[in-house]
């Protein structure tokens, strides 16, 4: 086991529910004593199959499941509930912490695995706090090639090369690109890449969900020729697409 960076201790909200891990379900779920099976909110680590019929094992699934079993198995943490405390599975979705001998926060675990380079940021609308922090983590193993980030099957996309998604429609990606136009239409915001706009791949935005990102400081006429960075399901509509709800989904590189 690597040795662990320091624990971020400015970020994650105060704690809730306390427990003993009893099993590591893998990268990126645990499950307490309890029983109560917890997700570590804010991060998505490589998948094992769990089970699930024709599921591969992702590049780095096993190791990120040993890396945090040697993190959090058999020890206390705490549970520090940001925003949304349930999904649609029942688990928990919360910021795990180290219990400290004295109740003061221990390594925080989504820190540790992103700085590890095993796992990346993964935000939801109802739950957004911390992520700058978490994509600062991510960005620092990215540039040390660490974990993840020394294989090409996690590489950051180029959008100005579209073809090479389309095969990987369905899966988690990362997209990285200069903006070509932004417009709004009937209840959609598109943000293109390249002028074949049924070719090109495009953000696309519910125009309920657009609020959000103008209070984030972004504009249609704004967005013209900006260099970002997008994540999140790669799909097709004419070309490769990500939807995009919350402004954590994007970042401005310039």
């Amino acid at each position: 086991m690597a040795p662990m960076a320091s624990a971020q201790q400015t970020c994650p909200p105060a704690a809730g529910v306390s427990g003993l891990v009893s099993e590591i379900v893998d990268g990126d779920t645990l499950v307490l004593e309890s029983g109560l099976q917890v997700r570590l909110v804010g991060i998505q680590a490589p998948k094992l199959p769990l089970g699930r019929a024709g599921f591969k094992t992702e590049p780095m699934a096993p190791e990120a499941r040993v890396f945090l079993e040697q993190l959090a198995a058999g020890k206390r943490v705490d549970l520090r509930y940001g925003e949304r405390r349930r999904d649609r599975h029942g688990r928990a979705l919360a910021h795990v912490t180290l219990a400290g001998p004295s109740g003061e926060p221990g390594h925080w675990l989504q820190w540790e695995m992103l700085h590890a380079g095993l796992a990346r940021v993964y935000s939801f609308a109802d739950n957004r706090l911390c992520i700058a922090e978490l994509l600062a983590a991510e960005r620092a193993a990215r540039k040390a090639g660490r974990g993840i980030w020394a294989l090409d099957s996690y590489q950051i996309l180029t959008a100005q090369k579209p073809g090479q998604m389309v095969r990987l429609s369905g899966s988690y990606q990362i997209v990285e690109g200069r903006i070509e136009s932004a417009s709004r239409r009937h209840k959609w915001v598109f943000v293109n890449f390249d002028r074949d706009w049924q070719r090109d791949f495009t953000i696309v935005i519910p125009a309920r969900h657009w609020k959000w990102f103008q209070k984030a400081g972004y504009t249609l006429s704004g967005l013209k020729g900006r260099r970002i960075r997008v994540r999140g399901w790669l799909g097709l509509w004419n070309g490769p697409m990500i939807e995009a709800d919350h402004p954590e989904q994007i970042e401005r590189l310039d």
